[in-house]
This record gives C-alpha cells, structure tokens and sequence, in this order.
C-alpha cells in the first residue's frame, strides 16, 4: 500500500513517529516536499520527491504522474487543507476540507463558532496598519497572524498606539499576510488530545501549559492531564463539531475561566514538539499507526487500551537572548526511581541564532514520564539544575 506524506520542513513527529509507524504497518512511502535536499539528508532510504506542495493542484499531478495512492496524509499545519483535497479527489478517506480550512484561517475560526452559536469572540483583520480608534478593539487584545503556528508573532498589545506599531513591525516582517486581531481570553491554557475515524472520537487526555510573561506567549512548559473536568471536555468538543472537526488527530488549545472553555486555536494534526512522542509512550498504544490507518480507511478500535496512571511533563530550555551557543547538555535519558528522562537538544552548539520570541527559541527538550506527579516534577527540576546552557554574544 502506497501512502503519500506531505511535508515542508523535517519534523520530529514524522522522523521519529511517523515513518517507523508507516513501516511497522509495511506501507510504502513517497514523501512529497518543497525541501526535498532536507528529507533526504533526514532519511535516505525513504523516496521523496520535490512537489509545491502548498498548491494542491501540482500535489494531485504528482501523485498522478507516480504510483496509485492508497492514503495522502500530512501532519503539517500549513498542509492539511492540500493534503485533504487531493485525498477526496483520489476517493480516498480524508478530513473535510472545510474543516482544516476553518481550523487553519483563525478569523474563519471565529466566525464559524459564533455562526453556529459556539461561541463569540471580538475579532477584526489587518492587511494594514489602521486607526484605532476606527477598529473599536477590546484592550488588552492579541494580534498575530491570520494563519500563523508555534505563536510566532503573537503579540498582546494594551492600546490603540502599541496596536499600530506592533502591526507595522510584524507586517513589515510578513509582506502580504493578514493580521487578527482579538479579545484577550483569560484563563489558564489547556489543550486537548482527540483521535477520531468519523465515527468514534477518542480524548487522549490534554496538558496543562504555562507560558512565557506577557506580551508573547511562548509554551515554556506542559504538563500531562490524564482527564480535564467532563463539562470542559464537553464544552471544547462541541466547538469542534461545530468546527466540523473529527477525523484523524487534532491538538485543540484552550483556556478555562470561570468554568467556561474557549477555544485559542484548533491544530487539525497531532501535537509537536515532542508531546506526541511522550503521549504515545505515555499511553503505552501505537499512536502513529492508529493515525495512520484513519487514512488508510480502518476503523478504530472502541477502546485503545490507553494507559490511564501515567503522569508527565515538558520543559523547553529557551534562548533569552540572540547569540552563539556556547554550552549545552548532549541527549540522553536514563530512569530513576520510577521514573523516565529524555532530553534531546534542539539546537546545536557553535551557530549563531536571533531572538524569535516563539518556539524558534528552544534550546531543547526534556520529556519526564513516570506514575506520580510530584516524582516526575522533582526530577525534572534536578535535571534542569544540574546543566548548563550559554549563549555568548
């Protein structure tokens, strides 16, 4: 069976989740991307092939032009919407297209859930910078780009001049995009595991994140919640239906205030930066392959037979300023007393980076599994205060 995966940059979830699922399940693998010199350094022995594949016209001609396929996946924010299209135009089992559009375009977001009686947020956008004072915006408000990931350029503004010149910054970095601009949303933020075949929908369990101080909102640490609050889950889950959302995996981020869940944005994939790697070894269930066969047509099982006494959490080491990193733990892991460490870093020593006030900044990744909490916290504090990262001007 011959299963297209469409890819921009190489990623940890498909390098090391993925792919190893794709041939525990003995598929066969074209990998279509823009970055084709990248992926075959990553992995040789996979066939990649050069597509645009943000234009999901030239992926059809190429999966055309090649073998018949029996699946088209992504785990790309920016491919989802591609990646469906060109499955519903070979008869194959997909998401709806609607549907990661509406999760992709965050003010198409806002004005399906208030549509449909969901839930209402103020929200405008930008191509331009504008009056304010014409806009009318809620401060404190969040502006950040229509169809942006990993809060890159996720900004809280507190007023009318701030909005301006925030605005002509990240425009000026961004020529064309569209802005949005919204109320800010208090509340603690919580995300949301669902894994769904269009007819069961399986919750994973979420995490609890903390981020960075205001104004950005970069996710410096997550830790695992086994089963938020059954009106909250109940809350999030009728947004995504509303949204249209249920097939394949999805990362839901919201905050909880008063009671009350709203959603911050709806990622129609599985989530990054290591979680899912955690979630699945967590969870002790073959989670990439479980994603994969929804693509593949097969349904899911009633019952996963997940693991529920697992406890975890993610710390991300974060650059605090530009410069050359000069000293950093190597990878590793190794178990203690019940409980699990692995640390990958994320960014070699020796190259010189910015300041990108979003994930961009991770140093690396500390990924702590265990069955008690306060095991798996203390831990995770002695690893961080045993190492050292520097960054030299």
């Amino acid at each position: 069976m011959r299963l297209y995966l469409l890819a921009l940059n190489p990623t940890d979830s498909v390098t090391e989740g993925f792919l190893p699922a794709a041939a525990r399940l003995g598929l066969d693998v074209t990998v279509l991307t823009d970055q084709p010199d990248a992926h075959r350094r990553t992995y040789p022995d996979i066939e990649v092939l050069r597509c645009d594949v943000r234009d999901f016209r030239a992926v059809v001609t190429r999966i055309s032009t090649h073998h018949t396929p029996d699946a088209v996946f992504t785990n790309s924010d920016h491919l989802q919407t591609q990646a469906a299209l060109a499955a519903h135009y070979f008869g194959l089992p997909a998401k709806d297209w609607r549907a990661t559009l509406r999760a992709k375009d965050k003010a198409e977001m806002r004005r399906r859930l208030s549509a449909a009686g969901a839930d209402t947020v103020w929200s405008a956008e930008l191509t331009e910078p504008t009056d304010p004072v014409a806009l009318d915006a809620p401060y404190p408000c969040v502006l950040k780009p229509r169809e942006g990931v990993a809060s890159e350029d996720v900004v809280l503004v507190d007023g009318p001049e701030e909005l301006v010149a925030q605005s002509k910054e990240i425009l000026a970095r961004r020529p064309g995009a569209t802005l949005v601009v919204e109320e800010y949303l208090p509340g603690e933020l919580y995300t949301l595991e669902t894994l769904g075949d269009g007819r069961v929908r399986h919750v994973l369990g979420g995490f609890h994140t903390e981020l960075s101080p205001p104004p950005y909102f970069i996710e410096e640490r997550m830790t695992f919640v086994p089963a938020h609050p059954e009106p909250v889950v109940d809350q999030v889950l009728a947004q995504l239906d509303a949204l249209g959302v249920g097939f394949g995996a999805c990362h839901t981020e919201f905050v909880v205030h008063e009671g009350r869940a709203r959603l911050i944005e709806v990622n129609y994939r599985a989530i990054g930066d290591q979680c899912d790697l955690l979630l699945a070894q967590l969870l002790d269930i073959p989670l990439f392959e479980h994603i994969l066969r929804t693509h593949l047509g097969e349904p899911l099982p009633t019952d996963l037979g997940a693991r529920r006494d697992g406890a975890a959490r993610l710390e991300y080491p974060c650059a605090d300023r530009a410069g050359i990193l000069t000293t950093a733990p190597e990878a590793g892991e190794h178990s203690d007393d019940g409980v699990h460490l692995t640390y990958r870093p994320l960014r070699p020593i020796g190259e010189r980076h910015e300041l990108y006030r979003t994930n961009r900044d991770y140093l690396g990744v500390l990924r702590t599994l265990g069955t008690d909490q306060q095991a798996v916290d203390r831990a995770t504090a002695a690893f961080l205060a045993a190492q050292d990262w520097v960054i030299q001007p």
